[in-house]
């Protein structure tokens, strides 16, 4: 066997070493961190749903309550209840960001 046929031989067995110790990790990691279900998913989904459903509601009772004891040229309700949605979509979008950084961040820690 020649000098050259060593050297190839070498570099094939360390690429084929690391290809095989890339797959043990991922499937390690796929054991540690099994892949979210329908029901999680429709668990976050509800979530978020609520984050904004509720401070929505809360700025509209807040709103109607006003109207009936402090009434005046303008309404109460509709403002409150843009309000809320707006309370309620940036608590939504705080905790989706929050999500997916964790989640970007647990992958780079994977792929290190």
């Amino acid at each position: 066997m020649s000098e050259n046929q060593k050297v190839d031989d070498e570099k094939d067995q360390t690429a084929f070493g690391r290809e095989v110790h890339a797959k043990a990790i991922r499937k390690l990691h796929a054991r540690r961190n099994p892949t979210p279900g329908i029901w999680s998913g429709l668990g976050m989904m509800g979530l978020i749903g609520w984050s904004v459903v509720v401070p929505t509601l809360l700025g509209t009772a807040l709103g109607i309550w006003l109207d009936h004891w402090h009434p005046g040229s303008h309404s109460w309700t509709l403002a409150l209840l843009v309000a809320g949605l707006v309370v309620g979509c940036l608590n939504a979008w705080k905790w989706v960001a929050n999500e997916e950084r964790a989640i970007r961040e647990e992958q780079e820690r994977d792929d290190e």
